[in-house]
Formats: structure tokens, sequence, C-alpha cells
């Protein structure tokens, strides 16, 4: 696949079916009841803004905690954002099904592959996007695991950079509001990264999981050490992360 963005006023591969961007009105919507709910509910410290770049093709990558993440990433998003992520997302409270309906996220069967998702994240990348993603593939520990592989595909894929950011203590807003306090939430931004290249071939397997593992490796650069989990340095840490890294759904690749 060329890397070369489209020649000026030439349609890039798939842009007529998966238009960059789209939805811009109800997202831009979305993004203020963001902003508000954030300055409201936490107590929020970002670090790390000057690492944004000001344009793409970009991949966004973060760790995955809590139904809230995609919101503070939406929050911290200075440019048109699309998601590539699961739509089976068990014992989540209504707001968090609702709210990736509303944005139109690229959705994908856990545990399966999704061609469509896949042929939509590369028109978006092409079209200079910026795709947002959360490698581990589900919230459902608050230590990091590995990442699934298809982060790592469409980096080797597309040789785009990557962004990651690392997100601490949305677990605790709810408990906390619960208190009638505000929980303290820290959103860093680290610097790009990559980019990786499959040199035109289908990447293997083994090459994407230590793409995977660099990926995360970076993300966890961005979180304190207590939540690294199989990436701590911690044999003890990794040791407890490993028994809950295990992936939950269906025993299949999957994004």
């Amino acid at each position: 696949m060329s890397k070369e963005p489209a020649a000026s006023g030439e349609a890039a591969p798939g842009s007529t079916q998966f238009p960059y961007p789209r939805r811009v009105f109800a997202r831009r919507i979305l993004q203020v009841l963001s902003r508000t709910a954030f300055a409201v509910l936490t107590d929020l410290h970002m670090v790390g803004r000057e690492n944004l770049p000001s344009e793409g093709p970009l991949i966004v990558v973060a760790n995955h905690f809590s139904f809230a993440d995609p919101a503070a990433i939406v929050r911290v998003a200075p440019w048109p954002l699309d998601f590539l992520g699961g739509f089976q997302m068990p014992d989540a409270p209504a707001w968090a099904l609702l709210i990736p309906k509303l944005w139109g996220i690229y959705a994908v069967r856990r545990g399966g592959a999704s061609r469509r998702a896949i042929r939509a994240s590369l028109a978006v990348l092409r079209q200079k996007g910026v795709l947002g993603i959360f490698p581990e593939g589900g919230s459902w520990a608050d230590v990091l695991r590995p990442a699934r592989p298809g982060t790592a595909y469409l980096a080797a894929r597309t040789g785009v950079p990557l962004l990651p950011i690392g997100l601490d203590g949305l677990v605790d807003v709810f408990p906390s509001l619960r208190r009638g306090r505000r929980a303290r939430v820290t959103i860093r931004i680290g610097k790009p990264f990559g980019p990786f290249h499959s040199n035109g071939r289908r990447p293997g397997r083994d090459e994407l999981d230590e793409i995977g593992d660099e990926i995360m490796r970076h993300i966890a650069a961005l979180l304190p050490p207590e939540r690294h989990g199989v990436y701590s340095t911690d044999p003890d840490m990794r040791r407890a992360a490993e028994e809950v890294a295990a992936w939950p759904f269906e025993d299949a690749d999957g994004i």
C-alpha cells in the first residue's frame, strides 16, 4: 500500500465511503459537553499539550481502564477524531453505550476481525485524519495488559506516527462523586513516536506483538508505576497483572 497522500485534487482511496471529517456538528457538541463535564466533575490536570501535533495523519493510543476513557481523549483532541472500538460493552452504564453511537465510532466485534473497520481506518489515515484506538481492546482491568494486534497492524500498514496518552484517575471519578468529592484525573500526552513499516508485506503475528509491546511501553511511561501491569519492572506486579491480563472475549485475534 502506498504511504503517500493523494495528489492535490485527487481523492484519497476510500474517502467516498469513509469521509473525514464527519458528523462535525454533533461531535463539536459532544466535545463541549466533555470539556464541561471534566471541568465540573473532576480535578483535571493535563501534562504535555505541547506534544500534540497540529495535524494528521496520526494514530492516538491510550490505556483503557474506564468507560470514561474515550471522553477524556475527546477532551484533549484539537483535531477531528475518529475512533476504532468494540461495540460489545458488557456491564457498561447506559451513557457509555450511548456516547459511541452519537459520536459514530467504527465498530469492531471483540474477538473477531472487522474488514469494514480496517478499511475505514485506512481511509481515515489516507485522508491525513486522526484515529483513536485503545490497544488493549477493553477496560476489564486497571493495569496495563498486552495490546491486541489491530493497532500494530494499522501502524505497520500505514507507516503513520503514533501519539501516546496516559489516562490516570478516571476509575475514581464516580466513586469520588458518590462521596461528594472530585477525583484527581491526570492526562499525560507523550511525544509522537514511530513510524513502523511493513515494507509492503503483511506483518506476522510475532512482529505485531513486538510493535504492540513497544506501543504499550510508550503508554506505560506516562502512567504511575503501579499501573504498569505486565510492563512493570517489578516481578511481583507483573505476576499479579498477568492474572487479569487474559483476553476475556472470544478466542480470536480481533483488533
